[in-house]
């Protein structure tokens, strides 16, 4: 029984550790600064010793650092341009193509679940269905062997 607790604390706080980063990317897009700053404001949060936080650390370093080359990897998937998505959902867009496409230990499933659950918690009325269909398309690209290179079908 104590196994199912251990197996249960490191995707609790890696959640937790995403729901910190989106807060961190949103900080970032709308007013600039690195991921050092950023993790350094994070960590006077309360809930912040229940994170993963060598994953946040990565997240944040990974996305600010690679954002041009992810939204490129985006681009071809979204029905506007990166420049009107609103900062929540391109924050966690953003998020999930890095996951996606720099850790593959992490099922493309999981990837696009915990994004979907992030913008229904931040995001607008219908994001997580935007969120959703895009991640399904870049994942038939990126994870193609995991997928069985079959395109998924809409749900």
């Amino acid at each position: 029984m104590s196994a199912g607790k251990a197996d249960k604390a490191p995707k609790k706080s890696r959640r937790k550790a995403r729901e910190f980063a989106v807060q961190g990317l949103y900080q970032w897009k709308l007013s600039g600064g690195n991921a050092d700053a950023i993790l350094s404001q994070l960590r006077e949060d309360k809930e912040y010793p229940k994170i993963d936080e060598a994953h946040l650390a990565v997240l944040l370093q990974g996305v600010t650092g690679g954002a041009e080359g992810l939204d490129a990897l985006l681009a071809p998937f979204l029905d506007r341009p990166v420049g009107e998505l609103s900062p929540v959902e391109h924050a966690i867009l953003l998020l999930a193509a890095y996951e996606m496409q720099h850790h593959p230990e992490i099922p493309y499933r999981v990837v696009i679940n915990e994004a979907v659950e992030l913008a229904k918690t931040y995001g607008g009325t219908d994001g997580h269905k935007f969120v959703n269909g895009v991640l399904d398309k870049l994942a038939v690209k990126i994870r193609a062997v995991e997928i069985g290179a079959k395109p998924q079908k809409k749900q």
